[in-house]
């Protein structure tokens, strides 16, 4: 009898956290952060969703393109996840539209979204007057990043301040045998050097006008065509093995030394980061050249599929109050190479170059959105259509000025 009364203690000890697991706010959460610096980063999030009593369950799928379908198909079959990342742009419009998604207005009243957050980012996750996905960071899209290893071996002793000194740079560099810029021949890639060159070379109006007004005398105009130009010139730089190679090798390319430069998103931070390089010591990170160049932002953020179940509405309610705290986005940060979206938190705590982003950030007369936030899905692939055209192929700078109009012609 004694016997038999352990054995059911013991049964009983073991079902415990069995069902204190069950009754936990429980999240299955789709994302695409694969690479080494961002599964570091995600795992910050899902231990603070942890630490607040939830319990995380990781779909993690490689490639935006592939993970974005995914969330959308298991919405449209019936079977959606408790949350899905998106990037900050219009990605998710038409799954608003479709009345799939729960708001997070009671958040965003919490935390004062109207006030806090940058325009370009309220204009995407903000639909009718309600709010439907929960920012956790801000990227700049457009960073130019060097190791020093490669310049001082080029022998460039001072960081390019212009787009000028940044060529001579990249001449520099190919005299020296290293690989000027690492790049990875994909179309969304492509599009990053062109809307680095577009708001460095053309400055904001012109990106402006561009993007966000589809402005067809900007499209035709000589200062456009100075751009389209610039953007060709940077594929001389580029090395033989650069069709199809992801970013995350293009900026391992930087990290051996190999190559000098890559134009890219701040979030190759991260690959720095894990392989324990540091910003001013092992590479260096330009914003923009000059103090009043746009600072392209984008992001990432969690929406919530539509559910009237309440554990679900629980977990996504517990999941949204996470990632909006200051000490959740800064801790995914500092592994992912974004900053902040919120600018109360501690940028002491940031490294070198995300204290740069976070001063930048200030300063509302620099926040510009990407080509996303201001482009339909349909009007960005069909620029990234062009540019990747017009990169890998003979056609002319005036035939590129052509399609781009058509491209985005309303």
């Amino acid at each position: 009898m004694y016997h038999l009364s352990k054995l059911a203690l013991a049964a009983a000890m073991l079902a415990a956290p069995a069902a204190h697991a069950q009754s936990r706010p429980t999240a299955e959460v789709i994302h695409w952060w694969t690479s080494g610096g961002e599964s570091a980063a995600v795992k910050q999030v899902a231990q603070a969703y942890r630490n607040a009593g939830g319990a995380w369950i990781d779909t993690a799928i490689a490639g935006g393109d592939q993970s974005r379908a995914v969330t959308i198909n298991r919405i449209v079959g019936g079977n959606p996840p408790t949350a899905a990342q998106f990037n900050t742009s219009k990605q998710f419009l038409d799954v608003i539209e479709q009345d799939m998604l729960n708001n997070v207005d009671d958040i965003a009243r919490k935390e004062g979204w109207d006030k806090v957050l940058p325009e370009p980012i309220i204009k995407v996750i903000k639909v009718d007057g309600h709010y439907y996905a929960v920012p956790l960071n801000i990227h700049m899209q457009a960073w130019t990043w060097y190791s020093k290893a490669a310049f001082k071996k080029a022998g460039i002793a001072k960081e390019p301040a212009t787009v000028g000194e940044l060529f001579a740079a990249l001449d520099k560099l190919k005299a020296a045998g290293i690989v000027p810029l690492a790049h990875g021949g994909q179309s969304w890639q492509e599009t990053i050097l062109f809307s680095a060159m577009l708001s460095n070379v053309g400055g904001k109006d012109l990106y402006l006008r561009v993007l966000r007004d589809r402005d067809q005398r900007a499209i035709g105009s000589d200062a456009f065509r100075k751009v389209l130009a610039a953007f060709k010139r940077l594929q001389a730089y580029v090395d033989p093995g650069s069709p199809g190679r992801n970013w995350n090798d293009a900026t391992a390319m930087l990290i051996s030394g190999k190559a000098g430069v890559q134009i890219m998103g701040d979030w190759v931070k991260g690959e720095f980061t894990a392989a324990r390089q540091n910003a001013g010591q092992h590479y260096g990170c330009i914003a923009g050249f000059g103090p009043a160049s746009p600072y392209l932002i984008q992001g990432d953020v969690f929406v919530f599929p539509k559910s009237s179940n309440p554990k679900v509405i629980q977990a996504q309610k517990l999941l949204a109050s996470v990632v909006a705290a200051p000490a959740t986005q800064l801790s995914f940060s500092q592994y992912k190479g974004s900053i902040p979206v919120r600018m109360d938190a501690d940028p002491g705590k940031a490294d070198a170059c995300a204290q740069k982003g976070m001063a930048i950030m200030k300063d509302r007369s620099r926040h510009v959105g990407v080509s996303e936030i201001y482009l339909t899905p349909d009007q960005n692939g069909a620029l990234q259509d062009v540019l990747t055209a017009y990169w890998n192929s003979g056609m002319t700078v005036e035939q590129a000025q052509k399609r781009i109009a058509s491209a985005l012609r309303d």
